[in-house]
């Protein structure tokens, strides 16, 4: 296998994914700033031009972030990252998806059509007076979340998944485009230091 990858908060999930497993990986450095994963060359990998993209032992592609995770965990099974039964694994993709969806999205939504704007206007559809917005969804669900992780250890509870991973890499990646996370939220502050301990994050 061989995992083409980037700068950005979606490589760094894929990336602390994989030291978790203690698996190394083959790379291919992408230039993500200077637009290399829009060329054809990378389209040809992956048609949505996004990073990273992992390069199978049959020579093909797989994206998105979650895809190559769970096929990660399929592969290199030790430790689980998204369950060991079906109960545990619904569990672990519907926070993933929650996480997703209310939270990262409006959070690197807002990032591209503000602080992001000039890379992303020639790039993508951008929305600047939605911005604004967009960010505060993320607070208010991160707020939200926030509530909901009184008493647990992880996203899932006990165990520690793809959903932790998921949202720590963001979450750095927010403080340092101007979304950091509010220190009212106070389990989540908490949780961020434990996920800081872990030895995959200095990997």
């Amino acid at each position: 296998m061989k995992l083409y990858t980037s700068v950005g908060p979606n490589p760094a999930v894929v990336a602390m994914f994989l030291a978790e497993k203690g698996v190394k990986l083959d790379e291919v450095k992408v230039d993500l700033m200077a637009g290399e994963n829009r060329q054809a060359e990378h389209l040809a990998r992956n048609p949505a031009g996004q990073m990273p993209c992992l390069e199978l032992d049959d020579g093909s592609f797989l994206s998105e972030i979650t895809a190559i995770c769970e096929y990660l965990d399929e592969k290199f099974p030790n430790p689980p990252l998204i369950g060991t039964t079906p109960e545990e694994r619904a569990q672990t993709r519907m926070w993933v998806r929650r996480i997703d969806l209310n939270i990262l999205e409006p959070l690197a939504n807002g990032f591209r059509f503000a602080e992001g704007l000039p890379l992303f206007q020639s790039r993508i559809p951008c929305i600047p007076h939605a911005a604004d917005d967009l960010k505060k969804i993320a607070r208010e669900k991160l707020a939200w979340l926030d509530g909901l992780m009184a008493g647990k250890s992880w996203i899932v509870g006990e165990r520690f998944t793809l959903a932790d991973i998921l949202l720590f890499c963001f979450l750095q990646f927010g403080a340092q485009v101007g979304q950091p996370l509010d220190p009212a939220n106070k389990n989540l502050v908490a949780w961020m230091e434990r996920v800081k301990a872990r030895a995959a994050v200095a990997a």
